[in-house]
């Protein structure tokens, strides 16, 4: 199964996010964007009409918004795998309607239930919103528990990843690491990005 760092961005306006899809596009091959609306959670980022530079990454979608479909009808096009929470709808059925949507636009969906129906589990490894949010180590039972009922499934662990967690959520099962502050906020965003990638594969 392929492992991979894929660098998490949070921007407040298209020049931002331009800015941090350049720091990292020449040497990741997946960038997630993370899409927060200030009501699923107390942040805002690419909450706007947004574009995305020509680039070889592919992209994917971290939906943290209430009622995701209607940004997937619009916007599915752009990205590449579509992540969303479970707790997004409180009708479960609407959950099954964008994971569907998505699927018959010919994207990958990600979901933290029913691994049977899904490409990828998500999992928090911080409570989301913000860059630098402390690593909750506890999470990493979740992935022990995905990876031993389903072990052929992707799972990414999203939040806290640097040099001295990755490696824990690895030996967790985890094969995809969404690691934002770490890569973004570095003085050399590439050296932190192959730091990471290091630790993974020695």
């Amino acid at each position: 199964m392929k492992t991979e760092i894929i660098p998490a961005i949070i921007a407040k306006n298209q020049d931002e996010l331009n800015a941090a899809i350049n720091k990292v596009k020449d040497f990741a091959e997946v960038i997630q964007l993370d899409f927060m609306y200030g009501k699923f959670v107390d942040n805002h980022s690419i909450d706007f009409d947004f574009s995305l530079p020509d680039s070889k990454c592919a992209f994917e979608a971290h939906l943290m918004i209430k009622n995701p479909l209607g940004w997937i009808k619009k916007n599915y096009s752009k990205v590449d795998t579509i992540l969303i929470h479970f707790e997004s709808y409180d009708d479960k059925n609407e959950i099954l309607k964008a994971i569907l949507l998505a699927k018959e636009k010919k994207k990958k969906a990600g979901i933290v239930i029913n691994p049977e129906m899904i490409d990828q589990i998500l999992v928090m490894t911080v409570n989301p919103g913000f860059y630098g949010s402390p690593f909750l180590e506890e999470t990493l039972k979740k992935c022990e528990e995905i990876r031993r009922l389903a072990p052929k499934i992707q799972i990414e662990v999203d939040g806290g990843i640097t040099d001295l967690t990755i490696r824990k959520a690895a030996k967790a099962g985890a094969n995809l690491f969404v690691s934002g502050s770490y890569i973004l906020k570095a003085e050399n965003p590439k050296a932190a990005f192959l730091n990471l990638k290091n630790l993974i594969l020695t």
